[in-house]
């Protein structure tokens, strides 16, 4: 997986049938592992045939086939995320048996094709990376400071007062981190100094 990545916007849905068996993809955004789990379980139909499931966190990945031969389902809805340069999402295609068998290769392609058309037609949101600062500034410094956060597209994640002022914690997207180093440094002069934590 290579270049800029997006994860969706909101939750989305895509529906076809293929020869008489219907495939239900359904896909989410998600954080962590748990929330993708979670949203497997409350997206799987107990009256379906198959609820087959992926999902991909940065590293992180998992698929289930759930019952249709080893390497038909859950694999390429995987492939499917990878496919459209997706992360953070939980994607479960849903089947109900129509009575035709597809062999194992147009089960691949139903449920790859029908995860994939649900991410084509879903919004998506650019994943931005991002980074961690740390910086300590005197009082004087303080509200100046926090009122030109927003320019650099950061935010406050911890702060904690200090004798002579705060010790800030501060998130912002991975680019701008030089360009805040400097803010930061002539916005104070020289007196608060960020360093990245990550």
């Amino acid at each position: 997986m290579s270049g800029a990545l997006s994860t969706l916007a909101q939750r989305c849905r895509h529906l076809e049938e293929i020869r008489k068996s219907r495939f239900l993809a359904q896909a989410a955004p998600v954080e962590s592992a748990e929330q993708a789990l979670a949203f497997v379980r409350e997206a799987s139909e107990p009256t379906a045939t198959h609820n087959c499931w992926a999902y991909r966190i940065g590293q992180d990945y998992r698929f289930n086939d759930d019952g249709e031969p080893g390497g038909t389902a859950g694999r390429p809805i995987l492939q499917a995320i990878e496919g459209q340069g997706m992360d953070r999402v939980a994607l479960v295609v849903t089947r109900w048996f129509g009575g035709i068998k597809l062999g194992a290769g147009g089960l691949v392609r139903a449920y790859g094709g029908t995860a994939a058309e649900c991410l084509r037609r879903a919004g998506r949101v650019p994943i931005i990376p991002m980074a961690t600062l740390a910086l300590s500034c005197g009082f004087a410094d303080l509200a100046l400071l926090k009122a030109r956060l927003p320019e650099l597209d950061a935010s406050i994640a911890g702060e904690t007062f200090t004798t002579h002022g705060a010790d800030l914690q501060l998130t912002l997207p991975a680019a701008r981190v030089d360009e805040a180093i400097r803010r930061i440094a002539d916005l104070t002069r020289g007196e608060a100094i960020a360093t990245p934590l990550d």
